[in-house]
Order: structure tokens, then sequence, then C-alpha cells
């Protein structure tokens, strides 16, 4: 059997940083339920903004809660109407007062595999050929300035009583090297004959080793400063 591994938890600590951000020495398993809860509720109310990743910060009672989003027009609404609702009702999900969100817009959702494997995965439940969306999705990843893309799909493809998994993969996807920037998303589409799951892997490049030491030299700064 091959041993999988997550691309995002196998970088961590080198190329990514971690998406809860905090120090908890009593209410730790109550602080990691919170912070579930708020990406859950927030991935829920706002599927149709394109929200990749949810990155929450703590401070004592503060909590920060950074949205990654494709369209942020949506979620700020008129005169950051929307952001104040969010904000109250993010308030009672996580019994705290203080909460901060800030809205980071994603350039290119094109080169975003999470938000790749979300419209794949919407195109089945609308009944659009598997096949068709897949080349779609590569065509316009690669066409972005991605170095590679591989996207499948398994389960129950077009119907067929037995399930099966499908792939296609444009340029390279280097999956055991630690410095290659490499995004991953999985999705699901509901359809009415079963879930099929998407998954995405969008290589990007390579990061140089300067940067890596240089990220790596201003996180241990930063926690001499916390310190």
């Amino acid at each position: 059997m091959g041993q999988k591994v997550h691309p995002y938890g196998f970088r961590l600590g080198t190329l990514y940083g971690w998406q809860s951000n905090w120090f908890a020495e009593r209410r730790y398993a109550d602080q990691v339920r919170e912070d579930l809860e708020i990406r859950a509720y927030i991935k829920k109310k706002l599927f149709h903004a394109g929200i990749s990743k949810v990155v929450i910060d703590r401070t004592g009672d503060k909590v920060v809660v950074n949205i990654h989003t494709a369209r942020p027009g949506i979620l700020i609404g008129k005169r950051g109407a929307e952001v104040d609702t969010l904000r109250a009702e993010l308030a009672k999900v996580s019994e705290h007062k203080e909460i901060f969100i800030n809205i980071k817009e994603i350039r290119k959702a094109e080169l975003d595999a999470l938000l790749v494997a979300e419209n794949v995965a919407l195109q089945l439940e609308r009944r659009v050929a598997f096949r068709r969306a897949m080349k779609k999705a590569v065509i316009s990843t690669m066409k972005f300035g991605a170095e590679g893309i591989r996207i499948q799909c398994s389960g129950r493809l077009g119907g067929s009583e037995m399930g099966r998994r499908e792939w296609y993969r444009e340029g390279r996807v280097p999956l055991h090297t630690l410095r290659a920037e490499i995004d991953y998303g999985l999705a699901e589409a509901r359809t009415t004959y079963g879930i099929i799951g998407v998954k995405c892997w969008i290589f990007k490049g390579d990061v140089p080793e300067k940067e890596i030491r240089k990220a790596g030299l201003i996180e241990e700064a930063a926690e001499a400063q916390t310190r």
C-alpha cells in the first residue's frame, strides 16, 4: 500500500505556518473546538464567497480571524455591514467578546487548490461531465502560471455502478520535494448517486533556500519576543 502524507502538514514549519496561532495552558481543548466551530461556521455561511482558508490568532481574550477569500466584496457588503454581522455571530459561537476580522483577497483563484477543487465539485453537482470539468480546470490553472497540476475525482463517476478513480496531470508535481510550494485542496460533490471526492494539487514553483532560512529566522525572532 502507498503511504500518503498531507502536502501541507509535510511542509509545516518550513514553507508554511500554522493556521491556528496561540498558546493555552488550561483551555486547550476548548480553544481547538472553538477554532473548528469558527471555521465550519464561516465556510458554511459564506461558501459562495470562495473562502480558501481561515487563520486564527489569539492573544488573551482577543481573537483575530483572518479570512482568505477570492470575493472580498461579498464578505464586506455595503459599508462593511456584512463584516459587523459576521463579527456578532462569531462572538456567539466562540464565547468571546473581542473578535476582529481581517479579510485578505486571493488575487488568482485559479492557483488556489481548494477553490479549484470546489469549482469542479460544483460542476459535478450540476451534472457536467467529469472529464470536461477536470480538463477545463487543468487548462485554466496552467494558463495562470502554475508549473504543474494534478486533479483527481473518485466515486461513482458518471453514475456508474462501481466507484472508480480518474485523474489528470500536466506539468510536474514533486510531492517529495520539501522546497516545492504545493497547494492542496479536497472538496466533495454531493450528487444524487453518492459523494464524489475531488482532490487537487497545484505546484507553484520551488522556493529558494535563502527565503526558507529567512522565514525560519523571522519565526525564531518572533518566538523570542513573545518569551
